[in-house]
């Protein structure tokens, strides 16, 4: 580049710190398209955040507690994913019906009758469902390796990584390296 009276300036960034910008940047479009997803009635409870560095790696610690408490393997799998990413992508969401009726496709017949039993609201899961794939298609736009991952969503919300109340969370890790780490999994 050349600038007025000066000479020739020269300007290097390694590629370390170019993709790892670039994974935040993607994470920040995610954070939006998660916000701006459709929503039944359009209530918005949608809550997202990014963890990175010590958060995630205590996330990963919680996966595989989880997943050899349970007798779960691919909790453990996953929380290896986790670890080789340098950061997740968190979307959670409260448990509060819509208030929407007739519905009844939590099963519970309307409602009052979820609230009562202490049921999942199918269209709050939806909403978040919703959501969670809007931010997979803006990694996926932006060529960001990723993958959802319940397990990851459930030790957030064990840890209480989320800011506000949620009852219901996907992890979505990031990776931007020569092969996607989440083909040949065991």
């Amino acid at each position: 580049m050349e600038g007025p009276g000066k000479g020739r300036i020269e300007i290097q960034i390694n590629s370390d710190t170019l993709e790892g910008e670039g994974l935040l940047e993607a994470a920040r479009r995610m954070a939006v398209a998660a916000r701006t997803a459709p929503k039944a009635r359009g209530v918005d409870e949608i809550l997202t955040l990014v963890v990175t560095g010590e958060d995630k790696d205590r996330m990963a610690d919680e996966m595989e507690r989880i997943g050899r408490e349970s007798d779960r393997a691919f909790f453990v799998r996953d929380a290896g994913n986790v670890r080789n990413c340098p950061a997740v992508v968190l979307i959670g969401a409260p448990n509060r019906t819509r208030k929407v009726s007739p519905c009844g496709f939590c099963g519970f017949g309307d409602c009052e009758g979820c609230e009562q039993a202490g049921g999942l609201c199918a269209i709050a899961a939806a909403d978040l469902g919703i959501a969670v794939g809007s931010a997979a298609s803006v990694a996926a736009d932006q060529r960001v390796d990723n993958r959802v991952l319940f397990t990851a969503g459930k030790a957030a919300m064990a840890l209480g990584l989320f800011p506000g109340e949620v009852a219901n969370a996907y992890g979505i890790p990031l990776s931007a390296t020569g092969k996607s780490p989440f083909f040949d999994r065991k």
